[in-house]
C-alpha cells in the first residue's frame, strides 16, 4: 500500500495478513486499541476504526474479560445465515464491562460497544440513555456479581473485613471501577445501596447511632476506593511499557532505596499493593474498635447512672 492509503486500512491489512498466514491463530488476542496506537503511532479513533473493520470482515470477535481475539474461522465474514444474538440491557452492559476490563474506561464509547456486539450505535440507545448511564449500570452489575454472603460473619470486625476485601477484589478484577465509583456524589443503585445496608448491619446493635454507622461504612469503603484509585493507571502503564510492577520496582525503586539505611532494610515484597492494603485495613479497623469500645463504655456508664437514680 502507498502512503496515501488511510492509516487504518494499513493496520487492517497488516493484521489481516497476520491472521490469514497463521501468525495469529483462532483464539489469539489481537493488539488492543492501546497497543495499536503505540505500535503504529496513530490516534485511538484510528485504532478503533481498524478493529471495527476487522470485526466487520468476521476476522475477529470480542471475548468478555479477554479482549478482541481471532475468530474461529479466521478467514472471512460471518455467514449470513447466522443471526446476531438479540440485544438486551444485560448484553450491552456485559459487553461494556469486557471492553473496559481489556482496554480501560477511556476507550469505552457507544461506537466501540456497538462494534463488539455487531450492531448499530442507535440500537444501543434502546437499552441505555448514554455512556454515563451505562457506566453506572456497569458498576452496579460488577457489585452484584461480587455479592456479600448471607448470613454475615459472626462479629462486626469480620463482617467489615469481608466487605472491604470483597470490594478490593472487585477493584483488582476491574481496575476501571474506581474511576466509575464516586463518594462525593454516590450513585443510588440497588447493589450500591445493598452494600451499604450490609455493612451497617455489621455494626448494628453496638450502641451506635445511624449516622455513626453509615460513617463507618463510608470510611471503610472510601479507604478501599482510595487505595484502588490508581489501579487503572498502573494497568495502562504495564500495557504501554511491557514492564510489570515487580520489574519496575526492581529496576527503578529498589536501587535508590539501597542508598538509605532504613529503606534498604525493607523486604521488596512488603511494598506489594495487597500487603499495603491489608496493613491499612487492619489499622483502620483498630480505630473502629476503639470507637465502638468507647461508645459501649459510655452506654454502660449511663445505664449504671440511671439505675442508681431509680
Amino acid at each position: 500500500m502507498d502512503e496515501e492509503t488511510p492509516p487504518y486500512l494499513r493496520i487492517v491489512a497488516d493484521l489481516r495478513r497476520r491472521i490469514t498466514t497463521g501468525r495469529l491463530r483462532p483464539g489469539d488476542r489481537v493488539p488492543s486499541t492501546r497497543q495499536i496506537t503505540r505500535e503504529w503511532g496513530v490516534a485511538m479513533a484510528t485504532a478503533t476504526k481498524a478493529l471495527t473493520a476487522l470485526h466487520q470482515e468476521g476476522l475477529v470477535r470480542p471475548v468478555p474479560g479477554v479482549g478482541t481475539v481471532v475468530a474461529d474461522s479466521g478467514t472471512g465474514a460471518v455467514p449470513s445465515h447466522r443471526s446476531a444474538p438479540e440485544l438486551s440491557e444485560e448484553r450491552v452492559v456485559r459487553a461494556a464491562i469486557a471492553i473496559a476490563d481489556a482496554e480501560g474506561l477511556a476507550t469505552l464509547t457507544m461506537r466501540r460497544i456497538a462494534t463488539s456486539l455487531g450492531t448499530s450505535v442507535m440500537a444501543l440507545y434502546r437499552y441505555v440513555s448514554g455512556r454515563d448511564e451505562l457506566v453506572t449500570l456497569m458498576a452496579d452489575r460488577v457489585l452484584a456479581d461480587g455479592g456479600l454472603p448471607e448470613p454475615q460473619p459472626p462479629n462486626w470486625r469480620a463482617s467489615l473485613e469481608r466487605a472491604a476485601r470483597t470490594q478490593w477484589a472487585l477493584y483488582r478484577r476491574h481496575p476501571w471501577l474506581a474511576q466509575a465509583v464516586s463518594f462525593t456524589r454516590p450513585t443510588a443503585t440497588p447493589h450500591v445501596m445493598a452494600q451499604g445496608e450490609w455493612a451497617m448491619r455489621a455494626v448494628d446493635g453496638l450502641g451506635l447511632d445511624p449516622v455513626t454507622m453509615v460513617h463507618i461504612y463510608v470510611t471503610v469503603a472510601n479507604y478501599v476506593h482510595g487505595t484502588a484509585a490508581h489501579l487503572e493507571a498502573e494497568a495502562e502503564a504495564v500495557q504501554q511499557t511491557g514492564t510489570t510492577d515487580d520489574e519496575w520496582l526492581e529496576s527503578t525503586v529498589l536501587p535508590q532505596m539501597r542508598e538509605f539505611p532504613l529503606l534498604s532494610r525493607i523486604p521488596p515484597d512488603s511494598l506489594d499493593l495487597n500487603t499495603l492494603f491489608e496493613f491499612g485495613l487492619q489499622r483502620l479497623l483498630d480505630g473502629m474498635a476503639t470507637l465502638i469500645a468507647s461508645v459501649r463504655a459510655d452506654s454502660s456508664v449511663r445505664a449504671d447512672s440511671d439505675a442508681d437514680t431509680r
